[in-house]
């Protein structure tokens, strides 16, 4: 089977982590906007942890479609 999942959640992920810390960064100048998570920049954290946990799933996406040419030479 030619289906990754690993691809589609990694870009979701990474994507939607990439325009939080983008917003995070924007809005970092604004006190008035993380008054009520007690001045924690909620976005730009959350956003590098989807970042991070996105480029693992491209990560082992990549490589598993690295591993899969061999897999497919198996006589049947």
């Amino acid at each position: 089977m030619g289906l990754d999942l690993r691809w589609p959640i990694g870009l979701m992920f990474s994507l939607i982590g990439a325009m939080l810390v983008i917003y995070g960064l924007i809005v970092n100048s604004s006190p008035q906007a993380y008054e009520r998570s007690l001045g924690i920049n909620i976005d730009l954290y959350w956003g590098l942890l989807l970042l991070v946990f996105g480029g693992a799933m491209l990560t082992m996406a990549w490589k598993g479609s690295q591993k899969a040419p061999e897999d497919d030479k198996r006589p049947d």
